[in-house]
């Protein structure tokens, strides 16, 4: 297995999405709800709802619509606007994988492979 990672963070001013707001989207649309994408994740649930409060207020429409808990369970899913982004970013990383190959190829026979005892 290849160990080379392509990681894409777009700066937007002050709001970033980036490959960990894109894998808990991906999990909320999976899991339907944002404790079990956090829970899926290795991430608080505080934490998971402190990132989609920031993407809801990072964009024009909300990403993520969540429903509280109760006797008929909460929920969340991806609106519109947050399938758009996510479908767009996973397609722009592809983009970059792709056309960027040779240069990360070339980059990657520079690196030294027996440094995997140092930190």
């Amino acid at each position: 297995m290849d160990p080379t990672r392509l990681m894409l963070r777009l700066y937007f001013g002050p709001v970033m999405f980036g490959p960990g707001k894109a894998d808990l989207l991906e999990a909320i649309a999976a899991e339907g709800s944002i404790s079990a994408a956090g829970r899926r994740m290795g991430m608080s649930y505080k934490r998971a709802w402190s990132l989609v409060e920031a993407m809801n207020a990072g964009f024009t429409e909300p990403l993520v619509d969540s429903a509280r808990g109760g006797a008929h369970g909460g929920g969340a899913h991806l609106t519109a606007a947050g399938e758009t982004v996510l479908a767009q970013y996973r397609a722009l990383e592809g983009k970059l994988r792709d056309a960027g190959a040779a240069e990360i190829k070339a980059i990657g026979a520079l690196i030294r492979h027996d440094m995997s005892d140092e930190k």
